[in-house]
């Protein structure tokens, strides 16, 4: 028995050991998987995806520090002893020494508490809603990704289909040149365009590869390897622009501006209670010992405070903060209404993309790929025939390629325009 290292996965059956190309490997158990679904990629991205699981424990968080906010301080303790006499005596000789315990609570200005909280709860809806945001993006960005592999990987199955063409030129030419209708120049030059398409092909594979990184970015290294399903979604129909543009008002990222200017207008409401005074009360027990005079126990003493704040000197505390408030909201509104503007001209463009690239698809279905492909028919006979130069049928056959692989794209760019009116306007 022998050990073989071929950078491979091995395989020991009954001491015979073989060795198996990892790339057949995965390429094998992705085969094994089936096609790669849309909807399977997307269910993929959105399993445990940090990003919205960390918006969402923002919010969570925000939430919990609202509830907090909410309550009053925690209530003071203080004890002491007071007024005991240092140079004679003791604690039961003196009347006004005793022994203290008091409690003392402080309230703060007006409805700070309830502004306060009411403040908090709107950041944290709005991270909620940024979560909800960020799975959108999620979504759109899981679909420009698979939508790229499918392209790279269908373009690559049209350029192969077409390179039996350009090798029957090849030997066509070969054969005409071999009884001297055509001289060694055409003969080159048919080599060359087969060479160029297996260059072609090369190019292809290596952006099938980078698509499949940026797919894998989002489900995960494995996945990505597979397959992609062998049809693009249905996404014939979408409402219309108007109709699109009022979903938009429920975009989840606007709601979230819109939370974030009521968090403002809160805010302001917060300062503004710092005008009003803030009290606190303080509740005292005083134990005494010892005897009076007349020979009757002294009383303990019971003591009540209530302690005021002034809030005279505003000039450089309140009205500040007051004006800070007021700012941060005119900001939070400004914000809301800038995001507002460029998700509208998203939206308008994708829409009118949307529809542009429909118009253009029509336009192929119908008349461009049979036009391209009864052309490079008629100049292949006409070029065997004598009747067509050499540069026409290469002009031909390419021309019929572009066709070809532009009609794809432009399935595959509808499609794209729609995954952008889908995450605006909700059609998720």
């Amino acid at each position: 028995m022998f050990i073989a290292r071929c950078g491979a996965t091995v395989f020991v059956v009954k001491q015979f050991i073989v060795c198996v190309p990892i790339y057949f490997l995965v390429a094998a158990s992705a085969g094994a998987a089936g096609p790669l679904t849309l909807s399977e990629a997307e269910a993929l991205a959105l399993h445990d995806e940090p990003g919205q699981a960390r918006l969402q424990a923002q919010s969570d968080a925000v939430a919990e520090k609202a509830v907090a906010g909410g309550q009053l301080a925690d209530p003071r303790m203080r004890a002491g002893l007071m007024n005991l006499p240092i140079e004679s005596g003791g604690f039961t000789t003196e009347g006004m020494s005793q022994v203290q315990f008091g409690v003392r609570q402080a309230f703060p200005p007006g409805r700070t508490l309830q502004w306060r909280t009411a403040q908090l709860e709107r950041k944290a809806q709005a991270l909620a809603l940024l979560s909800n945001s960020r799975k959108r993006d999620v979504i759109a960005a899981v679909r420009h990704a698979w939508l790229g592999v499918y392209y790279w990987t269908h373009a690559r199955e049209i350029v192969s289909a077409n390179r039996p063409l350009f090798s029957d030129l090849v030997d066509v030419t070969r054969a005409l040149y071999t009884v001297g209708r055509r001289n060694q120049q055409d003969l080159m030059q048919a080599e060359l365009e087969r060479s160029r398409i297996d260059d072609r092909l090369l190019m292809i594979d290596q952006s099938i590869g980078e698509a499949r990184s940026e797919l894998a970015r989002w489900i995960g290294s494995d996945p990505a390897q597979r397959a992609v399903g062998p049809a693009l979604p249905e996404w014939d129909d979408a409402p219309g622009l108007v109709e699109l543009q009022h979903n938009l008002q429920s975009f989840p990222a606007l709601t979230a501006a819109t939370q974030e200017v009521a968090a403002g207008e809160a805010g302001i409401n917060l300062a503004e209670q710092r005008y009003k005074p803030g009290w606190a009360l303080d509740v005292g027990y005083g134990y005494r010992d010892g005897r009076l005079p007349g020979g009757g126990s002294r009383s303990d003493f019971l003591s009540v405070m209530v302690s005021v704040d002034l809030p005279v000197f505003r000039n450089k505390r309140q009205d500040r903060i007051l004006a800070a408030a007021q700012s941060e909201r005119r900001a939070s509104l400004h914000a809301k209404t800038e995001l507002h503007r460029v998700l509208l001209q998203q939206l308008q463009s994708a829409y009118r993309r949307w529809t542009d690239t429909g118009a253009r698809l029509e336009l192929y279905e119908q008349t461009m790929l049979a036009q391209a492909a009864g052309q490079s028919r008629a100049a292949l006979k006409a070029y065997q025939s004598d009747a067509a130069t050499f540069s026409d049928v290469m002009r031909a056959l390419t021309g019929e390629l572009e066709v070809r692989l532009d009609h794809h794209r432009l399935q595959v760019d509808r499609d794209r325009n729609y995954v952008a009116l889908a995450k605006l306007g909700g059609l998720l």
